[in-house]
């Protein structure tokens, strides 16, 4: 393994590495490994200030190379964080699931309060039902940083009897184990970290744990909000982009909701007198593909079909539900009028046909503020060799809410994952240390220099 020698003489901070023949294989940043042997790295000569910080007690917020206390600890914190990942992903958290939630929230609430968190549990706002859990450190800085994570998913009650959890070389694979139980993860183990360097160069760490994110977080909305308007600035834990990116912009999101009337009759006997709702449901879903607009990536797409209740009845009724994603507001705007004008083309005669559409998640545009996080979080992460991107991704998330507060917003500051709302849903176990060593380092940045919030918001 690394040893680290800092000597103030040399102002050189030298890392020495053990022979192939003393040493396993070396996991890399991005899950490869190599052998490493007989080599020497010489850093970039420090100022004699930034070595005497390193010989006190508190941390530097800021390290040309790895801050060797906080790479410690999360080196530290990987196997409590597997077993966690584990504990958390076994237990069946599908929206609504309100015992799988409670029971999640048990658990997080010991965590963190052993770390220090004064913890409190949150009803969701109705229709949504679970308790988000909100997690506060208070520290002697300046920053207020707010973290979010969701702790459901989108997979029913059973699913996790059906799929238990598995690892496979460096994937931890089940049911929400990337999305998002493995940002839960990762703030905790940051917060681990914290605790365990002795760092409380921050005002105030505020962790929501959101019980319905998956269903546009209707229940939460408005606590994110009010969180984010206190914080300086917001870092959403979804799921780390691989190869080693994290999101700059995301799409917003709308369901459309399409109702098919017809007429029912004896499917035998006298079919012709029927309104085949279910014929002319497949007619509508067809259409609704025409509302995308790919030069601006927005996408359509029917997820729900539901229709008939009969093998001998002409049915009567049927519903259509569809998922919408949109870079900008202007987007929405065109699919929400243009339904209308889809609906009223229809191919039975007399069935009446009802479209209407709901929007869940904002449109969270790339802006100034991110780019200034992640001017930041790819300068910290270079101090362990990572070159962080930042990239849009089509999905929705709740750090559309924290920023239309005027909060700085990034996402995505959290383990590598993939898969999400799959059978590969899976959690990269192998960035594990880098990307709670990122987080750790983000946190402390931020508490001791904390962005400047616009005016007016």
């Amino acid at each position: 393994m690394a040893q680290i020698n800092t000597t103030n003489t040399a102002r050189q901070i030298r890392i020495t590495l053990q022979t192939k023949q003393s040493l396993d294989p070396v996991r890399g940043l991005r899950g490869t490994q190599c052998y490493l042997t007989r080599l020497t790295l010489t850093q970039a000569v420090f100022s004699s200030a930034a070595l005497a910080i390193l010989a006190v007690s508190s941390v530097s917020p800021s390290y040309a190379g790895p801050d060797a206390r906080v790479l410690a600890a999360a080196k530290t914190c990987e196997p409590k964080a597997r077993a966690l990942l584990q504990q958390l992903v076994q237990i069946d958290s599908g929206t609504g699931d309100v015992t799988g939630l409670a029971a999640m929230g048990a658990i997080l609430k010991t965590e963190l309060e052993h770390l220090g968190a004064n913890v409190e549990s949150v009803p969701a706002v109705a229709p949504a039902v679970g308790d988000n859990i909100v997690a506060t450190l208070t520290g002697a800085g300046k920053g207020h940083i707010l973290l979010i994570a969701h702790m459901d998913t989108v997979f029913p009650h059973g699913t996790v009897a059906q799929r238990p959890y598995t690892v496979v070389g460096n994937r931890g694979i089940g049911p929400g184990a990337g999305d998002d139980k493995a940002g839960i993860v990762s703030a905790v183990c940051a917060l681990r970290v914290l605790r365990d360097v002795n760092y409380h160069d921050y005002a105030q760490i505020t962790l929501i744990l959101n019980s319905n994110e998956e269903t546009g977080s209707v229940g939460t909305r408005d606590l994110i909000r009010a969180k984010a308007k206190e914080s300086e600035a917001a870092i959403n834990l979804e799921r780390g982009v691989p190869p080693d990116s994290l999101e700059v912009t995301r799409k917003g999101s709308a369901v459309i909701t399409v109702e098919i009337m017809g007429r029912a009759a004896h499917a035998g006997l006298e079919p012709e007198k029927g309104r085949n709702a279910i014929v002319e449901a497949s007619h509508q879903a067809q259409q609704l593909g025409s509302l995308a607009n790919p030069p601006m990536e927005t996408t359509v797409n029917v997820t729900m079909i539901q229709g008939g209740n009969a093998i001998n009845v002409i049915p009567d009724h049927a519903l259509i539900k569809a998922d919408v994603r949109a870079f900008t507001p202007e987007e929405f705007d065109r699919v929400e009028a243009d339904l209308q004008k889809l609906a009223g083309d229809t191919t039975i005669p007399d069935v009446q046909v009802k479209a209407s559409m709901v929007r869940n998640f904002p449109p969270w545009p790339r802006a100034a503020s991110t780019e200034a996080l992640l001017a930041r979080a790819q300068k910290l992460y270079a101090e362990v060799g990572g070159k962080l991107a930042g990239v849009p991704v089509g999905s929705s998330a709740d750090v559309a809410f924290a920023a239309e507060t005027g909060t700085p917003s990034i996402d995505g500051i959290a383990i590598l994952g993939g898969g999400a709302h799959g059978v590969e849903d899976y959690a990269d176990l192998s960035s594990i240390v880098p990307r709670v060593y990122l987080l750790t380092r983000m946190l402390m940045d931020l508490g001791h220099n904390p962005p400047v919030k616009p005016t007016g918001r």
